[in-house]
């Protein structure tokens, strides 16, 4: 008996941690479960002073190392990727509806900021197409770009500001979690369906057309399209069948052969190159090629003043700066860590938060619109050697350099150019293979994504997202409500035990029954919990050819229940009366301190007795064992 029941020994039933221990513990895991501060714990006052600036300041880590030979790099890559900024700087203009020399200026300031606060060392700053269009679709709801172009440009600028102060407070207060939400699944879904939409809208630019829809869906666009049929022109058409052909020709060659990924980055700016010779020499204006029109020379002038809070317009840039926001960020943090991973390093997704809130507050203050990390600027960053942030410094040098000198030079620059660049860089960003992956490996993931694609497509870009959370919601509401549970048998010629659904040979144990419950226990699932355990007792009992259809214990293993509320504590109250009426005694194997702690405070401690709660499932069933071998001799006697 003595030696059957070592979990009365081994089982910790000391004090409940005190309220303030527990609460301390829950906010570390919430909020800091990365333990950032770790590394300050054991260091002398000075030296740990050092530590916290350079933890807040990460150019402070990684500038006093820094070297020619890193330079060499960041140099090169720095160029590239500024050779690509231009001409995606004023494509994504275009698609935000804005003077493209706004485009221009994002990727001025921004990087210097970023190159400060920033810990990836390979994410490049610069706009995105997907942000750029959803600004547009939301600020238009309110102001036309054409009947005032100076209000709508100055609420994108107050958009920018929202944003930013959206992801700083994110943040500071570590709330990164909320980010967690926007799946997978929703986010392929989401940038699949924009780039849908962007790729149709550029038929505007394709045929030449002077007026097109404000609305973003499939159905509206197409409409407009053969509505304006009459102004379509074929020299446009076949200037920007030439220039799409040869990016994606340039894409496949850099998928072919990696090591020519420079062609496939400098593409996009011989084509804007090509496309002002061509415009200027065969004054393609009167031949339907439309072009940007005047750059002005200079840098960015201050548009701190030119924010808009006034109350008739605020809720736009607030609902653009929120959805763009979470957007912006989940991508943004996402690129940095899938290339960090890639030489086994680490980025902070906190800290990239408040870097992004500051170079979109500073971009605010400075004729910026809403900047983060697209994802075909990093991968050039990446694949041309980039070491430190120090290429972001590059890049906005050498953007300084074109907006004092060279920037009326793209006044030239085809509409049609444009639209090439901006359909060849969407159709890279529309993930069959994913989307055929989900299907096979999970059809609720898939739904999901084809929700986020669908709603876009056909509805809004805002409406398709929201559409996509809410089912991401729902699917995790179900995992809640209805959490997995299973009986456990025992894998022949050991001590393990396992699910008998998963491993046929598992074995029971007669007269014990052992169901294993695989989530927190509370309000929203203990009703099915007590129901689906019941369950397993009269099908148990309902089955003549179980080992177990004579049931006197059922053993409940916890060790995969995080948490439990006092509706959780009642409920197994509850399922413990309902089998002492039956006969069977209820057994609770290996609950996490947590759950034993609110046991205890609740007393259910004292109504089961620590004798029926168990270290491990092999001690609980040896024990029951004991005690149906001991039963027939009392009966017997």
């Amino acid at each position: 008996m003595e030696n059957s029941r070592e979990s009365e020994v081994t089982v910790n039933f000391s004090d409940p941690r005190k309220f303030a221990t527990i609460l301390r513990s829950d906010l570390k895991e919430t909020f800091f479960a990365d333990d950032p501060f770790q590394e300050f714990r054991n260091e002398p006052p000075k030296r740990r002073t050092i530590k916290v600036f350079q933890y807040f300041v990460p150019m402070l880590e990684w500038l006093p190392k820094y070297n020619f030979q890193l330079f060499r790099y960041d140099f090169l890559a720095g160029i590239t990727i500024a050779s690509l900024a231009i001409p995606q700087g004023i494509s994504y203009a275009k698609l935000a509806e804005i003077p493209p020399i706004i485009g221009l200026y994002s990727s001025f300031i921004p990087p210097f900021v970023y190159a400060v606060f920033g810990t990836s060392k390979y994410l490049a700053v610069g706009t995105i197409a997907a942000s750029s269009l959803l600004i547009a679709s939301t600020i238009k709801e309110k102001v036309s770009p054409d009947e005032d172009p100076t209000l709508y440009l100055n609420l994108v600028f107050t958009t920018a500001f929202c944003t930013g102060i959206l992801q700083t407070i994110l943040g500071v207060l570590r709330l990164g979690i909320l980010v967690d939400y926007l799946s997978h699944s929703t986010i392929t879904g989401f940038m699949g369906g924009t780039a849908t939409i962007i790729s149709l809208q550029q038929l505007k630019g394709f045929l030449g057309l002077k007026k097109f829809t404000t609305k973003t869906d499939v159905i509206s666009v197409l409409k407009s399209v053969f509505k304006h049929r009459h102004q379509w022109r074929w020299e446009s058409a076949l200037v920007g069948i030439i220039f799409l052909s040869f990016l994606l020709f340039t894409v496949q060659l850099r998928k072919k052969k990696p090591k020519l990924f420079w062609v496939s980055a400098v593409a996009p700016m011989v084509t804007v190159v090509v496309g002002c010779i061509i415009a200027y020499l065969a004054d393609g204006d009167k031949h339907g090629i439309h072009t940007v029109g005047p750059l002005k020379r200079g840098l960015n002038p201050i548009s701190i003043y030119d924010l808009n809070f006034n109350s008739a317009y605020i809720m736009a840039p607030i609902k653009a700066g929120f959805i763009t926001g979470i957007l912006a960020t989940t991508e943004g943090i996402a690129i940095g860590r899938s290339f960090a991973m890639r030489r086994n390093e680490q980025t902070d997704g906190n800290k990239e938060m408040i870097a992004f809130g500051l170079m979109n507050i500073v971009g605010s203050f400075t004729s910026c619109y809403l900047t983060t990390g697209p994802f075909s600027k990093t991968a050039v960053n990446f694949n041309a050697g980039a070491r430190t942030p120090m290429a972001n410094v590059v890049m906005a040098l050498c953007m300084m350099l074109i907006l004092l000198f060279l920037a009326p030079v793209f006044r030239y620059t085809p509409q049609v150019a444009l639209s090439a660049i901006i359909t060849a860089a969407m159709l890279g960003l529309i993930k069959y293979d994913e989307v055929y992956h989900l299907y096979k490996v999970d059809k609720f993931d898939f739904c999901i994504c084809m929700t986020a694609f669908l709603g876009v497509t056909f509805i809004t870009m805002d409406t398709g997202l929201i559409l996509s959370l809410c089912l991401s919601v729902v699917r995790a509401l179900l995992y809640v409500a209805r959490p997995a549970t299973c009986k456990l048998g025992n894998i022949p010629n050991s001590t393990l035990y396992r699910d008998v659904e998963q491993y046929p040979a598992a074995t029971g144990v007669p007269g014990i029954i052992v169901l294993q419950l695989g989530s927190p226990i509370y309000f929203a699932n203990s009703i099915y919990l007590k129901e689906r355990i019941m369950r397993w007792v009269r099908d148990e009992q309902g089955n003549p050819n179980s080992k177990a259809a004579d049931i006197e214990h059922v053993l409940l293993d916890l060790g995969g229940v995080t948490t439990i509320d006092m509706t959780g504590i009642e409920t197994l109250v509850e399922i413990r009366r309902n089998m002492l009426a039956k006969g069977i005694k209820m057994g609770i194997v290996n609950p996490r301190i947590n759950v034993l702690e609110k046991m205890m405070f609740s007393k259910f401690v004292d109504l089961i007795g620590k004798e029926s709660i168990f270290l491990s499932v092999e001690d609980a069933v040896k024990t029951c064992q004991f005690s149906l071998n001991q039963s027939p001799q009392k009966d017997g006697s």
